[in-house]
């Protein structure tokens, strides 16, 4: 019964994956349609329409640890549910692109919130041996999101005539509506209970509840965790952990220099460019998703089985590969099959490797007393130049005068060289941590 409860209430949490995975890519859909209806330039569209999801999210994950601290996991991810209902409802009702990216906003703050609290939480109910596993089922969550939203929105396309993209952005609130009800029924973290609450026994009833065999040895491992920073400073840059704040920092930083939210974001308008038509592009894009979703479920049966690193260096590989053939295809005018072959393999790519680890990873190398605050350092250095390369793609991509409005190759081949430095990164410094328990990680990387 133990695992079976397991299976639900992480399978419930993770579901705000999903809302994630949905909120950040519906915009593909509606992205070139609300620049035809408002006439936007390329400036104001990218800072205000495509990017202020992402602002909101970057303030979301950095302050994301506060709430996880002070009034648990569990309220913080209600409240994410709820964010995650109005900036759907209020975007299909929005009727000026001012208040189109105020409600798109409050969506990207449930975005940033749920990048701290969920993989917190999951790492925080999971043991050693399961925590790789249970820890991507947040990703499978977003790239099934994706999926969903890329097929979303070619379905919907026409549907509604010039309203078509508010029933795109609309659609969210169910799904978020059932999540919030889903997650009234979790309990709260055994850590932050005894941590934060002092509540051992609600800590020992919560472990009994999700399985642990030995519930004493969990206790007495979580106490003496708690001691080493009782009598310490435990601010998250006071050199202790300067370790893993680097480490945070490096995974999330390559993981946006890998170009993933600039294909996944503007996959249609680059399809388009490659020679497909619109109703062709959207329907390419379900492809994407496809292929994101399989290998993510393929990066979750390996990552407790062939470790965090491997799965980031067979990713690095595969990145340097597909983004340079995609620079290929662009600069030789390869044909539009040629040129989707290698997104989908980028794609790919991503999933299998920094898509399958980076929430687990980051989740893990923090102690318990600054998790949420080393989760909102990681996701946030995330979500900043995720913003800042969703905000300046219009000046490079737009039809009119972009820069490399004609042919987007050299982009690529930016994005490739920054995965080569990845890969090193992985090979030299980057540590394993499959089938160490938190603790354990916690002695090998902090001061």
């Amino acid at each position: 019964m133990s695992k079976n409860k397991k299976s639900l209430w992480t399978i419930s949490v993770a579901l705000a994956g999903f809302l994630f995975g949905f909120d950040t890519v519906v915009i593909s859909g509606a992205n070139l349609p609300i620049q035809e209806l408002w006439n936007t330039s390329p400036l104001f569209h990218g800072i205000f329409i495509m990017s202020m999801a992402l602002w909101g999210t970057v303030l979301g994950a950095l302050f994301g640890g506060v709430p996880c601290d002070k009034i648990g996991r569990k309220k913080t991810l209600l409240w994410i549910g709820f964010l995650y209902a109005a900036s759907a409802l209020g975007s299909a009702i929005a009727w000026d692109p001012y208040s189109f990216s105020f409600f798109r906003f409050i969506g990207g703050l449930g975005v940033g919130a749920s990048s701290v609290a969920v993989p917190v939480y999951l790492s925080e109910v999971s043991t050693s041996d399961e925590r790789g596993s249970i820890g991507a089922r947040y990703q499978f969550m977003i790239v099934f999101g994706i999926f969903i939203a890329f097929f979303s929105n070619y379905l919907l396309k026409g549907v509604g005539g010039t309203i078509d993209w508010r029933l795109m952005l609309g659609v969210e609130a169910i799904p978020a509506i059932i999540y919030s009800l889903l997650v009234l029924g979790i309990p709260n973290s055994p850590r932050w209970l005894l941590l934060y609450k002092n509540d051992e026994e609600g800590s020992r009833s919560v472990l009994s509840q999700l399985g642990v065999p030995n519930i004493d040895k969990e206790i007495s491992e979580m106490k003496d965790s708690m001691k080493k920073v009782a009598n310490a400073s435990v601010g998250l840059f006071n050199g202790k952990y300067s370790l893993p704040v680097t480490l945070a920092f490096l995974i999330a930083f390559f993981n946006q220099l890998s170009g993933i939210n600039f294909v996944l974001y503007y996959a249609p308008e680059i399809l388009e460019k490659a020679g497909l038509g619109g109703s062709e592009s959207l329907l390419s894009s379900i492809s994407i998703g496809a292929v994101n979703l399989v290998f993510t479920m393929v990066g979750m049966y390996l990552i407790d089985r062939a470790g965090r690193k491997a799965l980031m260096i067979w990713g690095s590989l595969g990145y340097i590969l597909s983004l340079t053939m995609v620079a290929y295809a662009f600069y030789f005018s390869a044909s539009p099959t040629f040129l989707l072959f290698f997104i989908c393999l980028f794609v790919a790519s991503h999933a299998i490797g920094q898509g399958a680890v980076i929430w687990v990873f980051i989740s893990e190398i923090f102690p318990t007393k600054v998790r949420a605050a080393g989760q909102s350092w990681g996701t946030g250095v995330h979500w900043v130049f995720a913003a800042i390369i969703t905000m300046i793609t219009p000046f490079f991509l737009n039809s009119n005068d972009g820069i490399f409005k004609d042919n987007p190759y050299p982009i690529f081949l930016f994005f490739a060289g920054f995965m080569i430095l990845q890969l090193l990164f992985v090979i030299f410094m980057m540590p394993e941590t499959k089938g160490k328990s938190l603790e354990e990680i916690e002695k090998a990387l902090t001061k």
